[in-house]
């Protein structure tokens, strides 16, 4: 519950904010667990490993990439996500990824501003998960200039 408020809080005033910037400054942060766990492509290493074969949301995420310029990592974990978004080239964030680690990481990437999308675990938790990609691109959209 208290996740699911900071989420909310902070997409509201991401937007009050109107927070924009140029796509290459964007970081489409993603989970490891939205990857396809039968498959043998290591997106952590570099997301341009990704076969666009379409067993996972990384095809359409990966094509959402291409589409707007905007930077892509799937994370291995909490600190991989940390230290990409403090990098100075980032300006904003696209964030997929449960409630519990939203939260954390929308506290740990303060000020800059951060859209939280939740995925959903139809498999479980951490395994397989799922996002709504057209809420995906409605928040690249909402920050790219």
């Amino acid at each position: 519950m208290f996740d699911n408020t900071i989420i909310k809080l902070n997409n509201f005033a991401t937007r009050a904010r109107k927070a924009h910037c140029p796509a290459e400054n964007i970081l489409l942060l993603l989970p490891r667990c939205i990857q396809w766990s039968k498959c043998s492509q290591d997106v952590v290493a570099d997301i341009e490993n990704c076969k666009v074969c379409g067993q996972c949301p990384l095809t359409e995420l990966f094509k959402l990439k291409q589409k707007y310029g905007v930077q892509c990592l799937v994370a291995g974990g909490g600190r991989q996500a940390v230290a990409a978004v403090k990098r100075k080239d980032v300006k904003a964030i696209i964030a997929v990824a449960c409630s519990k680690e939203l939260s954390a990481g929308i506290i740990a990437t303060l000020p800059k501003p951060v859209i939280a999308v939740k995925n959903t675990q139809p498999c479980g938790f951490c395994n397989n998960t799922q996002v709504e990609i057209e809420k995906v691109e409605e928040a690249i959209k909402r920050i790219v200039r």
